[in-house]
């Protein structure tokens, strides 16, 4: 059994002559937590429809269990798609059924399950209720309990925490990881990188329908310069006393200045806090500073990434 669940070699697609997504590739192997990221418009959800076949690529192949993705391969998949949308005058039990049988799911099994994860969800006072009657946070639990409820081997959520309020994206994240730890491969896309940083395996970063990085959070945050933060309540010219340790610049916080320093290579914080000592320096602030995966997007592909231009779907 291959250990590649999903393959994506150069696929490229374009909408009107617009091109939404260029020469992508990547992988996700088994039992990865794999986050596909980058701003609104970098082509994730196209991405993602070309990998289960919704949209035909232009050029490049897709290859999802080793094949085409075709219908049998897509019942081992659960989809949560970035448009939310379960049948609103339908019973909330009714629904999770719904989406189970299509997936294969027995009946009996599939109303079993249904009524175990909306427990487990904290709905379970809420079966009998019609979608309409939900909230928008409680809708969206019933559409990613919909996603989960076959068991599927390979989980993709698009933008899952979008419209969640902090508690329930926690909570999210926990589903995550149970999936996980239950021997299932995950593939997200979002654009808000803190998410990613606390769950991922492996990341692969988008930017203009381009892919900008593909590895390890840590070998992502390994690109972003290290950085110390410095106040001092005296007068020496820290250019000098710093020279050849990084790149120096000053900033205004809280109404005080601080000195930022950019370490160079071969430097790091201990040699900062030695040649500050050694120059008789009257610190008042020593903090190195932790790089963030939103740092390294941003080392990585540029602020103007963030700007979306490109069209993310038809």
């Amino acid at each position: 059994m291959s250990d590649t669940i999903l393959a994506l070699n150069g696929v490229s697609k374009s909408f009107g002559g617009k091109p939404a997504v260029r020469e992508v590739s990547f992988s996700v192997e088994r039992g990865q937590i794999t986050g596909f990221l980058g701003p609104n418009g970098a082509g994730k959800t196209t991405s993602l429809r070309m990998a289960l076949g919704i949209l035909t690529p232009d050029s490049g192949t897709v290859a999802l269990f080793g094949g085409r993705p075709r219908a049998a391969a897509l019942d081992r998949v659960g989809f949560l798609p970035e448009e939310r949308g379960i049948y609103r005058k339908m019973k909330v039990i009714d629904v999770i059924v719904f989406f189970a049988r299509l997936k294969g799911v027995g009946p009996a099994i599939a109303r079993e399950r249904g009524l175990a994860m909306l427990e487990e969800f904290g709905l379970a006072d809420v079966a009998q209720s019609k979608v309409k009657e939900l909230s928008k946070g409680m809708a969206q639990k019933v559409q990613i309990i919909s996603t989960l409820v076959h068991e599927p081997e390979f989980i993709i959520l698009d933008e899952p925490f979008s419209g969640l309020d902090p508690v329930n994206q926690s909570a999210l994240e926990q589903v995550v990881r149970k999936q996980a730890q239950a021997g299932r491969t995950i593939l997200f896309s979002t654009h808000v990188m803190e998410h990613a940083e606390r769950l991922c395996d492996k990341i692969v970063l988008i930017a203009k329908g381009r892919k900008a990085f593909d590895g390890t959070v840590a070998s992502a945050l390994s690109q972003v310069p290290r950085r110390v933060m410095l106040e001092i309540a005296s007068d020496h010219d820290l250019a000098q006393v710093l020279a050849g340790m990084g790149n120096l610049h000053r900033e205004e916080q809280d109404g005080r200045s601080v000195w930022i320093v950019d370490l160079a290579a071969g430097s790091d914080a201990q040699d900062v806090l030695k040649a500050c000592v050694d120059a008789d320096v009257k610190l008042t602030r020593f903090e190195p500073v932790r790089a963030h995966l939103h740092d390294a997007f941003v080392h990585l592909v540029g602020r103007d990434a963030e700007t979306p231009s490109e069209p993310e779907t038809v």
